[in-house]
């Protein structure tokens, strides 16, 4: 891992890479148990415990976000930290002061405009300082490291490929690259004027630059970042809405995804899975090679004070009818399927799956979350498919988060073309 990382660094900006493309071939290079069995609970289980580290303007939002989403009653977050060259910026984030950091020079305080190059200048000289200052505050060991960052923007495209070197020069631990793509809008006067209606503040600035940013980070990542979970904001900001009014929206719709999966298995409160899904289940199916990573998600309310008979996973909760139960895990298992995905994407091509149906324990009929099991697996054609159970006793809902890895998207392709039209027009 180390000689992979530091080679990949190294690489020259205009090799390309094949992340996000189709593959000559889709080896499943990610040893995967038999589809749908997981190992039963056992005293040794617990919930994973991930450490988020967010980089950069976007990237601190998103670590915000995430830190707010974490359910009270099934905590999986070991630190959260943000980091920035914007002391301003900085300053609006909620997480706490002593684990917020502002690095860089002081002629950035107030960001890079958008030169990707200076921020890898930056983040190569500040990497190792930033890794440091993680060290010395985290508390607790961590199952995975989870690196928030907006690849259009320069502070956290141009430090994330250092740091996240770094992090895997130094520990044996998965580090994940959490990754927002820009919106057309963001660098296409045409799209913004199209889909955005009038500029109302300098958070809505054109960054012309985001979808060269995008891409080129996303080579730097490739054989770095163990994997990269992708969220493309052009998918979910809506028609005519302005990037500040989207951008809290978005952060909480990704963070729900992010608590859903890593949060999903272990204890929580009493309530045990019987099948369980740990960290090592998750970097079975992300794997360790930069998989592009979409997620997918759906959810229903359902009644949790009723008293009809049903199959509920543990005997001791309310009862509920077992058509209902079935019904519930049915449509949510669709929705995180065919639904909308963190990034757009034929689940076809994914090489690995898992499935994660969650809440109240009356609700989780164990037969229809392994037929949602078979579902994920015809829907990706393949038998590289895990999946388990997360009981929330005082939930309210009925959820399903699925994982695709290894799938190829056009969304990166039309990144890569708007990239080569700035190229040529500049």
């Amino acid at each position: 891992m180390v000689a992979r990382a530091a080679d990949a660094l190294n690489r020259s900006p205009t090799t390309r890479s094949t992340i996000g493309r189709p593959r000559i071939s889709r080896p499943n290079r990610t040893p995967v148990r038999a589809s749908g069995i997981l190992k039963p609970p056992t005293d040794e289980d617990h919930t994973m415990q991930l450490e988020v580290l967010g980089v950069g303007g976007a990237g601190c939002r998103i670590a915000d976000a995430i830190r707010a989403a974490e359910p009270t009653d099934h905590s999986f977050l070991t630190d959260v930290f943000a980091f920035d060259t914007d002391g301003s910026s900085l300053s609006g984030t909620v997480i706490p002061e002593s684990h917020r950091f502002r690095y860089g020079p002081d002629d950035i305080d107030g960001g890079l405009g958008g030169d990707l190059e200076r921020g890898r200048t930056v983040g190569r000289a500040c990497a190792d300082d930033l890794l440091e200052r993680v060290t010395r505050t985290t508390a607790a060991a961590a199952d995975a490291i989870l690196v928030a960052v907006g690849l259009g923007g320069a502070t956290g495209g141009g430090t994330v490929p250092a740091l996240v070197a770094a992090l895997q020069q130094r520990t044996d631990t998965p580090v994940y690259v959490l990754a927002t793509l820009p919106a057309d809008r963001e660098f296409d006067a045409a799209a913004d004027r199209a889909r955005s209606g009038p500029r109302g503040s300098a958070a809505d600035a054109p960054r012309p630059n985001a979808a060269a940013n995008a891409v080129a980070t996303l080579e730097r990542l490739d054989g770095v970042a163990s994997a990269i979970i992708t969220f493309d904001n052009e998918d979910w900001l809506r028609p005519g809405e302005a990037l500040r009014d989207g951008r809290d929206r978005c952060n909480r719709e990704l963070a729900t995804r992010i608590a859903a999966v890593f949060a999903g298995g272990g204890d929580s409160d009493g309530a045990v899975a019987q099948t369980v899904v740990d960290a090592s289940d998750i970097r079975r199916i992300v794997g360790d090679q930069s998989a592009v990573v979409a997620l997918g998600y759906g959810d229903q309310t359902v009644e949790t004070n009723g008293s009809r008979f049903g199959l509920g996973l543990l005997s001791a909760e309310p009862d509920v009818d077992t058509s209902d139960a079935v019904s519930a895990t049915e449509t949510v298992v669709r929705k995180g399927i065919h639904g909308k995905r963190s990034l757009e994407c034929d689940p076809e091509t994914a090489e690995r799956g898992l499935l994660i149906v969650g809440g109240p324990p009356a609700w989780l009929n164990r037969r229809a979350i392994a037929e949602g099991r078979r579902t994920l697996e015809s829907a990706i054609g393949g038998s590289g498919i895990l999946g388990g159970d997360a009981p929330r006793l005082d939930g309210d809902r009925v959820f399903a988060a699925v994982v695709l890895a290894g799938v190829e998207s056009e969304r990166i392709e039309a990144l890569r073309a708007a990239a080569d039209r700035a190229e040529t027009a500049d």
